[in-house]
C-alpha cells in the first residue's frame, strides 16, 4: 500500500461494541465468541489502513473491557518498534461519556458524538443490535457495519483491513459517500392514554406472543406471530431468514417483505439464531410496500426489533409497522473499492521463458 499525502481535516470514527455478542444465544445455541481482544485488534487495522490512506483523525469510543485501552498500548508500543516507525499513526482522540450504562444507549450517545463532528464515515463493530442503536444518531454520516455479534443480518463479515481502506477512501475524497439511504421499518404503539411509543429497525420486526421483555432475546419459534423485514436473504442468520428462504428480497429493493406466521400451513427450516435450525410453520409471504401503514393483528404480547424483544402492548393498544427509505447510509465496501481501483496502464507481457518453449 502506497501511502498518501495527509488530508488535513480528514476524519473518521470508530465504535466498537464490548457487549456485543454476549446475549442468551450463546448459551443455547453453538455461537462462537468473539473476543474483545480481537475488537482491539481490528480497530488497530482500521486505524492503519486509514492512516495510510491520508486520514488526519480517527475519533474512537472508550470502554470498561479492554478494547480501547488495547488500541492505545498497541499503538504507542508499534511507534516506538524500530522497524514499525515508518508507519503514519493518524490522531487517534478518545471519546468518553460523561456517565456510561453499559447498555445500547451507549452506543448511541457515542455516534451523535462522532457524527457532530465527522461527516465521513462512522465504523462500527457489533451485531445488528448495535446497528440499530446507532442508527437514529447518524444523521447523514455514513456507517460502516462489521459483523462481531450474535445475529448479523446487517453487519457485514469482511477483513477489517479493507474496511478501514473504504472509509479512508471516503473520507479523504478519493471515492465518493454512499448517495442513498438504507430501509428502516417504523413501529408506532398507541396506548390508550393517548401516549405512543416509537422505535425502528434496521432488518426486521417480529411480534410474538411472549408477554414480558425478559432475556430481550427470541429463540422459540412457536412464540412468532408475524414478521416484517426491510430484506431477507437465504444466507442470513436471524428471523428475516425465515422470510429470505419464502420471499427474498435484496437490501437495495424497493420493497420489504412481510411474513404470517401461524400453525397451518408450510413448514420451512430456518437458521433463526446460530446452531439453530428450527422448524417453522408459515401461512403467508407478500411483498412490504414503503409508506403504507401495516396493523399487527396480535392482541398482545411483545415486539422485538432486530432480533431483541424491546416493547410490550396489550389488547387496547394500536400497533402499526411502516417501511420507509429514511435509513443510514451505508458503505459499501466493495463498491467503495471498485470505484478506486485503476485498470493496468500498461498492456500484459507475457514473461519471455514462457514464449520461448512455445513452437
Amino acid at each position: 500500500m502506497h501511502e498518501q499525502p495527509v488530508v488535513p481535516g480528514s476524519a473518521i470514527g470508530i465504535i466498537p461494541n464490548p457487549m456485543s455478542g454476549r446475549d442468551i444465544r450463546r448459551l443455547i445455541a453453538q455461537a462462537s465468541v468473539f473476543p474483545n481482544t480481537e475488537k482491539s485488534s481490528m480497530v488497530l487495522r482500521i486505524i492503519r489502513a486509514a492512516g495510510a490512506l491520508g486520514v488526519e483523525k480517527v475519533m474512537m469510543s472508550t470502554d470498561k473491557f479492554g478494547i480501547a485501552a488495547g488500541v492505545l498500548r498497541e499503538i504507542e508500543r508499534l511507534k516506538n518498534a524500530a522497524r514499525s516507525q515508518h508507519i503514519r499513526w493518524p490522531y487517534v482522540e478518545f471519546l468518553t461519556l460523561d456517565a456510561v450504562t453499559e447498555t445500547a444507549r451507549d452506543t448511541t450517545r457515542y455516534t451523535e458524538k462522532i457524527a457532530a463532528e465527522c461527516a465521513a464515515a462512522v465504523v462500527l463493530l457489533g451485531g445488528d443490535g448495535t446497528m440499530r442503536a446507532a442508527a437514529p444518531a447518524l444523521g447523514n454520516t455514513p456507517m460502516l457495519a462489521l459483523s462481531t455479534g450474535t445475529n448479523n443480518a446487517f453487519p457485514v463479515m469482511i477483513e477489517a483491513t479493507v474496511a478501514g481502506m473504504a472509509a479512508g477512501l471516503i473520507a479523504t475524497g478519493q471515492a465518493p459517500a454512499p448517495a442513498t439511504r438504507s430501509k428502516l421499518l417504523h413501529v408506532t404503539v398507541t396506548r390508550t392514554n393517548g401516549t405512543s411509543v416509537r422505535e425502528v429497525a434496521l432488518v426486521d420486526v417480529c411480534v410474538n406472543s411472549l408477554s414480558d421483555i425478559g432475556s430481550r432475546a427470541l429463540w422459540k419459534p412457536d412464540t412468532l406471530r408475524e414478521l416484517y423485514c426491510t430484506f431477507a436473504e437465504p444466507h442470513a442468520i436471524g428471523l428475516s431468514a425465515i422470510a429470505g428462504q419464502l420471499h427474498p428480497v435484496g437490501r437495495h429493493a424497493h420493497n420489504g417483505v412481510g411474513v404470517t406466521l401461524s400453525r397451518e400451513g408450510d413448514t420451512i427450516l430456518a437458521p433463526i439464531a446460530p446452531g439453530l435450525l428450527e422448524p417453522v410453520t408459515v401461512s403467508r409471504a407478500y411483498p412490504l410496500a414503503p409508506g403504507v401503514p401495516h396493523l399487527v393483528a396480535a392482541g398482545s404480547g411483545t415486539i422485538a426489533l432486530d432480533g431483541e424483544r424491546e416493547i410490550e402492548f396489550g389488547p387496547a393498544d394500536h400497533v402499526t409497522v411502516t417501511l420507509e427509505h429514511d435509513g443510514p447510509y451505508v458503505i459499501d465496501v466493495a463498491a467503495t473499492l471498485s470505484h478506486n481501483s485503476r485498470p493496468e496502464t500498461a498492456p500484459h507481457q507475457v514473461p519471455e521463458e514462457v514464449t520461448a518453449g512455445r513452437s
